[in-house]
This record gives structure tokens, sequence and C-alpha cells, in this order.
């Protein structure tokens, strides 16, 4: 298996027993609706990670450790995988390590977020970067799909949700948004106003888990992925508006899912490979 920056890691920042990121694979696909290949999405940002330097924006957050574990089983019941990666998370959580989740899609983000939230024993608080609210009961039958992740953890989790660059709902979802007092500002708003930061209600949670979602993101910027909409977040603009968010809080765990590799263009591989390496570099920024 490729591990993340390979190449450019000393064995004692590859160490797992004291590295301060743990990527997680999780190569799940089995609720996709319209593209498919994202189970191939982790294994790309990895080789893709191959070529990203260690230097970004003045830090060097692979300085810190970044330990690349085996994929997690996708095998069997949705339930019983959704377990087995919360358990990977709880794990990372508990032994002092970010777990950054790699996907796959975003129905694994139900699993990630719950064993962060284990471990911690205190409020989280989730970013999604996303085109779509994801708020949906079920989606074609399932309960655990893509389309229902953040239904799940706000309904029946409580856990509180911002969602950035969303252009694509249905009613339910626009209801439930309301029941659930999602903070959200959408892509409309964001892209035609050039906005950059946005500042989160006083009330929401010091611990923040990023849920990134490469279809938030223009697919002139990134084509590769399942359900491409148009009118998305510029690169730079979803960056900014992730590390507004954290300012004051802490990241404590990121999934970076939904990429749907080509074999004809690595460009949307390298680019999500950098949005992960980003993310790592703003939770050391902001490490307390």
């Amino acid at each position: 298996m490729t591990y993340f920056l390979q190449g450019e890691l000393s064995p004692q920042e590859r160490d797992a027993a004291t590295a301060r990121f743990r990527v997680i694979p999780v190569p799940l696909e089995r609720t996709v609706s319209y593209g498919a290949g994202t189970k191939g999405g982790p294994e790309a940002i990895l080789e893709a990670s191959v070529e990203l330097e260690r230097l970004w924006e003045g830090g060097e957050p692979c300085a810190q450790g970044i330990a690349s574990e085996e994929p997690v089983d996708c095998n069997g019941p949705l339930p019983e995988v959704m377990e087995r990666i919360a358990t990977r998370t709880e794990a990372a959580v508990t032994a002092g390590a970010i777990p950054v989740t790699l996907g796959g899609e975003h129905a694994l983000s139900y699993g990630a977020v719950r064993g962060v939230a284990r471990a911690l024993g205190r409020p989280v608080g989730i970013v999604q970067i996303d085109a779509h609210a994801d708020l949906r009961k079920s989606y074609q039958g399932e309960r655990h799909s893509h389309a229902s992740v953040m239904q799940l953890l706000a309904e029946e989790d409580g856990i509180r949700i911002a969602q950035f660059g969303v252009r694509a709902m249905s009613q339910e979802e626009v209801d439930r948004r309301a029941a659930c007092d999602v903070f959200a500002v959408d892509a409309r708003e964001l892209v035609t106003k050039g906005l950059n930061a946005v500042d989160l209600p006083a009330d929401f949670p010091d611990d923040i888990y990023v849920s990134f979602d490469v279809d938030g993101l223009d697919p002139a910027i990134l084509p590769d992925t399942g359900t491409p909409v148009p009118g998305g977040l510029g690169y730079y603009q979803a960056l900014d508006l992730v590390a507004h968010a954290l300012a004051g809080r802490r990241l404590v765990g990121c999934d970076v899912v939904e990429l749907a590799p080509t074999p004809t263009s690595t460009v949307s591989d390298f680019t999500t490979a950098q949005i992960t390496y980003a993310l790592m570099a703003m939770a050391m920024a902001r490490a307390t």
C-alpha cells in the first residue's frame, strides 16, 4: 500500500506511536447514485500525495508525523462497516492523533464522526463543504446512504452542522435543515459575493470535524467526482472558509470524500491530496 507523502517522510515521521495524524483509507462505494468510482478514491489520493511538497504555506505539518493505516474492510452490512470506521477513528483520537479519513463515498462520515465523538466524550460540530446537504431520511431505501449521512448525525446523534457550498437540495432537506438548526451558507451566496470567511454561530462547538466532499468545488476545478454540480466553490475559497471556521476552535478529525478517479487525468487526484494536506496544516496552526 502506498502511504501518504511516501518518499518524503522519515521512519520517525511515519511512526504510528507518535504521529499527529493517522490517515485511514475507506474504499467505500455502496450507495452511489450517479457516477461510480469512489472506491478508488483513497488509493488515488495516496498515490497523488507522493508528488506533494512537504511545505504548505510556510509550515510542514508532516514534521508532526503522518501514519498511514491499512484500508478499512468495507464488506458486509453497512452498519458493521460504520462501526469498523468508528473503531479506527476512536482509536486515533484516544491515542492523541487526528484521524484523516480518505473516501470513498460520503456515507463513511457517519462512522468516522461517531468514533471521534465517542473518544472525546464532548460535543463535536461538523463543518461540511459539499454540493449537497445530505439530509434525506434515506435514499433509494438505504438509511446509511451518502445522501443521508448528515441527517443521521443531526437527528440521531444531535450533532451541530455548518454547511458551505450546497447548491442541490430536495424540499425534504430544506425542511430538515430548519428542524435540525443546521447553519448554512450556500454556493450562490458564497460565489456571487466572493465570500471567503463566514463566522460560525457563537454557540457552535469548539471541537470541529471537517467533512470535505470534493464536489463542493466547482467541476471546472475538480471534475472527477460522482455528482458534479455547476456553480461550485473555488479552491482557495473553500480552504479559506474552513480555515476561518477553525479560528479559535480545534480540528479533531476530518474526512475527504467522493473523489472518483479516472484513468485519463490526475488533476482531481492531486487537488484532493493537496486539500488533505492543507487540512492537516490547518489543524497544526490551531492546535491547543
